[in-house]
This record gives C-alpha cells, sequence and structure tokens, in this order.
C-alpha cells in the first residue's frame, strides 16, 4: 500500500469518527477536545454545529495549526490543563483516539467527567480478532494503516480492549449512555459479539 493510498483510508476512517461525533453533540455545546491535533475536530463542529470549543495538545506544530484554524487551544499536558476548569464547566468533553496514548488513563477520564456533563471516548478496540490472530500465530501486533509502525519506532501506549473499558466504567459507576462499534472498515456497526468483532468504538458517557 502506497503513502497516498494509507493516506486516503485514514481520512475515509477519520470521517466515520467525526460524523458519529457530530450526531452526538448538540448545536452550540461548549466542547472541551482533549488531544486535539491539528484541531480538525473542533473546526468540523465549530461549522456544523456552532460549538465554542477548546483544544488541548503538547505538540508545538499542532498547536499552531489551531492557531491558524482559530481555535482556541492550550499547549501542556491534559492531566495538567484539565485541573485548571471548574465543575462541569464544559457541556461534553471529547477524547477521540487519544486515551491510549495517556500515562494515567483512568485518572484523566474521571476528572474529565467531574469539568464535563458527558464525555464522548473513541478508541481502537484492541480485543478486535485480527489484533489476537496476529499474536497467536505470529506473535507480534498488528502493523496496518491504524498502526503503520513497529514497537521502537512508535510512541508509548496502553493498548485495552472494549471489555476492558466496560469494566472500567462498572466499576467506577460511569455510566454509558450510548455505544457505537464499528466493523474492521470504521463505517458499518457491529452489534454481534462487539469485543471480538468491532474495531473501533465509541461511548458517549456520563456519571
Amino acid at each position: 500500500m502506497t503513502q497516498a493510498e494509507a493516506e486516503f483510508l485514514l481520512a475515509k476512517r477519520q470521517a466515520a469518527d467525526f460524523s458519529i461525533i457530530d450526531e452526538w453533540i448538540e448545536p452550540k455545546s461548549r466542547i472541551l477536545d482533549l488531544g486535539c491535533g491539528d484541531g480538525e475536530l473542533l473546526s468540523y463542529l465549530k461549522t456544523e454545529k456552532q460549538v465554542f470549543g477548546i483544544g488541548v495538545d503538547n505538540d508545538i506544530n499542532k498547536i499552531k495549526s489551531c492557531i491558524q484554524s482559530n481555535i482556541p487551544v492550550y499547549q501542556g499536558e491534559i492531566q495538567d490543563t484539565i485541573q485548571l476548569f471548574p465543575d462541569d464547566f464544559f457541556d461534553c468533553i471529547v477524547f477521540s483516539r487519544t486515551v491510549d496514548q495517556l500515562s494515567t488513563p483512568g485518572s484523566i477520564l474521571r476528572e474529565s467527567l467531574r469539568i464535563g456533563k458527558r464525555l464522548i471516548v473513541g478508541f481502537i478496540n484492541h480485543g478486535f480478532w485480527v489484533n489476537r490472530l496476529n499474536f497467536t500465530l505470529k506473535g507480534q501486533r498488528t502493523i496496518n494503516t491504524v498502526f503503520p509502525d513497529s514497537w521502537h519506532d512508535s510512541r508509548k501506549a496502553n493498548p485495552f480492549s472494549l471489555a476492558e473499558f466496560e469494566k472500567f466504567c462498572s466499576v467506577y459507576n460511569i455510566k454509558i449512555q450510548r455505544r457505537c462499534c464499528l466493523g474492521a472498515d470504521w463505517k458499518k456497526t457491529c452489534n454481534i459479539l462487539p469485543n471480538f468483532f468491532s474495531g473501533y468504538v465509541i461511548y458517549d458517557l456520563s456519571l
């Protein structure tokens, strides 16, 4: 697969992610995007839903992209930045493909539910059958357009499965208001054995 083809597939998957988040967010909401990257999601929501959005990221180049797009943004670590906001300051907090990169994801998710009335979390399900098969047959993790780099070239990550995430929610009495499980193409919904067959999942959470 060429670089152009890989970028095209990632763009299609990103569009599917954005579409679901867009559907779940009310117009003119106050949104905090944790791990906002270059601000694409906030720009999208600002255009489609007229939200007031703030981003958080620690990459200076991505911060510059947000500023160029007129997206208010904080540069710094997520766990430090969310301490700055009072209870229920935001209507919704968004974590899109960020949670597995955090050093203490559990405490950050719980703190996010302090400052936000709702929390939308999207992540790659590492219980997906392809990941299991690669570890069983090859003894190594999957390399594809989602995870194109070998372990020694990638950022630190703490992969987890749908089942592990729902157990976390149960332990800390976090309510799952909605859940969307997507298949391998990140497009079609998956309702049968989602921990095995879904490649990507998005949750709408509250306390």
